[in-house]
């Protein structure tokens, strides 16, 4: 595939993962993107996962149409992209390995055995490589999102090559017109954390003059940038994308299900815009993390469990907690037949949050909903959306 005339796709498409980085979900499959830019000297721009290594290398070969690469320019170490470097420096003993300093003592990590010497090129922050008419221009992204983390743009096409940055999940051959959908699933759950970093990267992305960005998941995005970007500046900031409200319930034997669809029923009869309700119990949980930072409100129902909350609720709370999740209003619901302890529970991993503001009432409904919790529950409706 072409991306430009001297700007070629080596990557391979895997449909036959079922789970990216052994917790996520992708059922439309994972790419792994690789470019090759032919010029007087030809630089190869990151390898594959070993899963797909047998594809990359026959794709890599055809590209080369007999000739030899000068540099493999590894913007990012983990194994999704940089398993076959190791391979690639055997097959071409000439060709030296771009990457950053931080990169480079990752190197014996991962390739025991190897001998590197002679073969690294340590690059920086404003580091420039000349490839003949193509200029690489380095850009260092450190904990985007992985410490070691480079990103390079091409100068005379004007491509930034953005390692993990705009990524998604999905196979290119599943490829769909909405981007975005996998784009925050995946943005959320792989660089929730880092909004800082990322923020730092944009601003130096706003200085280049960038019409085509290549990662390393996903489609290659040319043509008007400004929806992409403005996504990832949202995204990194923090901010709510939709007006909306989350309503993630953790229920044991249904009671606290049936309290939540009641009160998402509540929250539609007021007009809130969108209600999303989810069962943490069977719901993609990355997918619910993608909700809960896409919309401005959140309402948590769960059972008390164990002295605490229902298991599922506070594992939904640690990855929302570990991803710097931010900037919300949140309400809680919570169920006990005895002893109900699960806002308590729910409060206390919430506290480390920022900018978290917990309405009240909180609603303590004793096994099953009833008509006398009612009023608690239309006036948590009336202040989560106020």
């Amino acid at each position: 595939m072409k991306i430009t005339d001297t700007i070629r796709y080596i990557g391979v498409d895997d449909l036959d993962i079922d789970l990216f980085e052994s917790q996520y979900v992708v059922p439309e499959g994972m790419s792994y993107n690789s470019y090759v830019i032919l010029d007087e000297k030809i630089a190869v721009m990151d390898t594959v996962d070993a899963r797909k290594g047998e594809e990359w290398k026959a794709n890599l070969t055809a590209v080369l149409d007999g000739r030899q690469p000068d540099y493999l320019v590894v913007h990012h170490m983990e194994p999704d992209h940089a398993s076959l470097i190791a391979e690639a420096v055997n097959t071409y003993p000439a060709m030296k390995v771009v990457l950053s300093a931080a990169a480079a003592k990752m190197l014996p990590n991962f390739f025991e055995g190897t001998d590197f010497e002679g073969r690294v090129l340590s690059v920086k922050e404003g580091d420039f490589l000349s490839l003949g008419t193509h200029i690489l221009q380095f850009i260092a992204a450190p904990m985007v999102h992985w410490p070691e983390v480079i990103m390079s743009y091409e100068q005379t096409e004007k491509v930034l090559f953005a390692a993990d940055g705009f990524g998604k999940f999905g196979a290119l051959c599943n490829e769909t017109d909405d981007w975005a959908c996998e784009a925050r699933r995946y943005y959320f759950n792989i660089c929730g954390k880092y909004g800082a970093q990322v923020q730092a990267v944009l601003q130096k992305a706003a200085t280049l003059d960038i019409r085509t960005i290549c990662p390393l998941h996903g489609p290659v995005l040319s043509g008007d940038l400004t929806p992409y970007l403005s996504l990832y500046d949202t995204w990194s900031r923090y901010e709510p994308e939709s007006e909306g409200v989350l309503v993630a319930y953790a229920s044991i034997h249904g009671g606290t299900a049936a309290a939540a669809r009641e009160f998402a029923e509540m929250l539609r009869a007021r007009g809130a815009e969108k209600v999303v309700l989810s069962d943490l119990s069977r719901s993609d949980m990355a997918e619910v993390i993608e909700d809960a930072f896409r919309y401005p409100r959140l309402v948590l129902a769960a059972s008390s469990y164990d002295a605490g909350v229902f298991p599922v609720m506070h594992d939904f709370l640690h990855h929302l907690q570990i991803k710097n999740y931010q900037k919300r209003r949140i309400g809680l619901i919570e169920n006990g037949s005895w002893a109900p302890c699960a806002a308590r529970a729910m409060r206390t991993l919430i506290e480390p949050m920022k900018e978290i503001t917990l309405v009240e009432p909180t609603v303590t409904i004793r096994s099953r909903m009833k008509q006398t919790d009612i009023p608690a529950m239309e006036a948590l409706a009336d202040a989560i959306l106020a």
